[in-house]
């Protein structure tokens, strides 16, 4: 992409990566793989879903005779939603975290939507063993289960987002079930746009993954831009450009989170109200004004990813260093 306005739209040594059924590492902790056809998940759906990670790794287990487990620990977010100078959106998000083990799953499905989301590897284990240990194509197949966030080819995209609080998730109305990261996996294979992604959201019991209470950042191609919040295990739907670490929902649980979240969540909206419209490279610079290094929460903001709703492309940056950017197409 060339000049816009006068300035850069895209970082000019950004790099287009195509994934292939091998894991192909990018550089040390980021790597990236495609997964086509099927995965199991319709079956998993049909069968009542899964109200535990425990649960999603016991069925995963029972396809691949393999035994896995799924575990995690408290991590860090920031997300942003603007429209650029075409009148197309894009979408900011931060994972905050220690160092880790980050795979780009490509998703192409027999039935359903193609999609690229990032997943965590560290939060999943193989029979007690590293992950890594298994198979490009097993490894594959289990991230698909477990992603934090992602784009598909329609444009949606969503973001699990933390919020530090005592309490989690567990909904309890006789509907199927999901957890956080098989909730992100039903949005990005089936929903083309906010409203479907909160219609489908509204047919299942959800649980929050590794006992952490979370919300849900949804994004569409058109420009809407929600948190959907679990308060007292009743879903509310906040509209918002801008998403971090604390509740936004009105009534009691509004603002609770922690204070750096606040701060990240207030740079980013005056970058915003000051902007009104901005390239990919200046979300990257509000993504990087936010990161780990201008706050000690987290040892490290693990990825960056401008989506680019319009194009359908994700441009990635790995561990702060937004000198190197990695494009990969959801389509």
């Amino acid at each position: 992409m060339e000049e816009e306005n006068g300035k850069e739209s895209r970082d000019k040594n950004a790099v287009r990566v195509t994934p292939t059924s091998e894991i192909t590492e990018l550089e040390t902790g980021l790597s990236m793989v495609r997964y086509e056809g099927e995965y199991g998940f319709d079956t998993f759906l049909e069968q009542g879903g899964a109200a535990s990670d425990a649960d999603v790794a016991a069925y995963i287990t029972s396809l691949l005779a393999q035994e896995i487990q799924m575990e995690g620990a408290p991590f860090g977010c920031s997300t942003l939603s603007v429209e650029n100078q075409d009148g197309g959106y894009l979408f900011g998000r931060n994972f905050d975290w220690n160092a880790c083990n980050g795979l780009i799953v490509s998703a192409r499905p027999e039935k359903g939507c193609f999609s690229v989301s990032t997943v965590n590897m560290d939060f999943i284990r193989a029979g007690g063993l590293d992950i890594s240990q298994l198979p490009d194509s097993m490894q594959a197949f289990v991230s698909l289960y477990a992603p934090l966030d992602g784009m598909n080819e329609k444009g949606l995209a969503v973001s699990v987002n933390m919020i530090q609080d005592s309490v989690s998730i567990h909904q309890d109305t006789a509907k199927p079930d999901l957890t956080t990261t098989t909730a992100v996996r039903l949005l990005l294979d089936k929903a083309a746009d906010v409203e479907e992604a909160l219609e489908l959201l509204q047919q299942y019991d959800f649980h929050s993954s590794m006992g952490m209470m979370v919300h849900l950042v949804l994004a569409d191609a058109d420009g809407r831009s929600v948190a959907v919040e679990y308060v007292d295990n009743e879903m509310i739907v906040t509209k918002t450009p801008v998403v971090t670490n604390f509740y936004l929902a009105d009534g009691e649980k509004q603002g609770i989170g922690t204070a750096q979240s606040h701060t990240r969540y207030e740079i980013l909206t005056q970058t915003l109200e000051e902007r009104g419209v901005m390239t990919e490279t200046e979300v990257r610079d509000a993504l990087d004004s936010v990161s780990k290094d201008n706050f000690g929460e987290f040892e490290s903001t693990e990825w960056s990813i401008v989506m680019n709703q319009e194009t359908k492309e994700l441009i990635y940056y790995h561990r702060e260093d937004y000198k190197t950017a990695y494009v990969i197409s959801a389509e």
